[in-house]
């Protein structure tokens, strides 16, 4: 049974008017968030003095790296701009892994040479809640998970690939 080509149902054509603009205003709201995210963090990141050393480093420069991923898409919308955005992204959530368990190990370390006797449970209880916050990384995670789900299915990589394929087509490749 065929559909017809305005359909709800139908994907190739990004389904109906309503479909396509709720996913618009959706799209333009999971950019709004990430925008102010990004910007938040830096600035608190900047404020705490999170610059000592290549680690601490690490999600100063992959914001400024995502400013740069986002002014080039705010510039071109090109699927090239969408594509550096989530290889950031992808970094983004990569650091955020990587910095909680920096902050969860140098937490134990502090735990460990404060309280020599204290070890199991308890040592990684307290760690956890230790002056370093074991799960601030975890907005890098999460502006990096907005930040795909901005990209996920852009319009824009979709027309790309429609234009590669139309052309490979006139050419009379398959």
């Amino acid at each position: 049974m065929h559909e017809p080509p305005n359909s709800p149902g139908r994907a190739a054509g990004g389904g109906t008017p309503l479909v396509r603009s709720t996913l618009e205003v959706i799209r333009g709201w999971l950019l709004i968030v990430l925008v102010i995210g990004v910007v938040g963090t830096e600035a608190e990141l900047l404020l705490l003095k999170h610059t000592d050393g290549v680690w601490q480093l690490a999600p100063v420069a992959l914001i400024g790296m995502s400013f740069l991923a986002l002014g080039w898409y705010a510039v071109a919308k090109s699927p090239g701009s969408i594509r550096a955005l989530q290889v950031v992204m992808l970094l983004f959530i990569t650091s955020g892994g990587a910095g909680a368990i920096q902050h969860f190990l140098g937490n134990v370390a502090d735990e460990r040479e404060s309280n020599p006797s204290l070890a199991g449970v308890e040592l990684y209880k307290s760690a956890l809640m230790g002056s370093t916050p074991s799960l601030a990384p975890g907005t890098m995670i999460q502006l990096g998970l907005i930040g795909l789900l901005f990209t996920y299915r852009h319009p824009r990589l979709g027309a790309a690939k429609r234009a590669e394929n139309s052309s490979s087509s006139s050419r009379g490749e398959s």
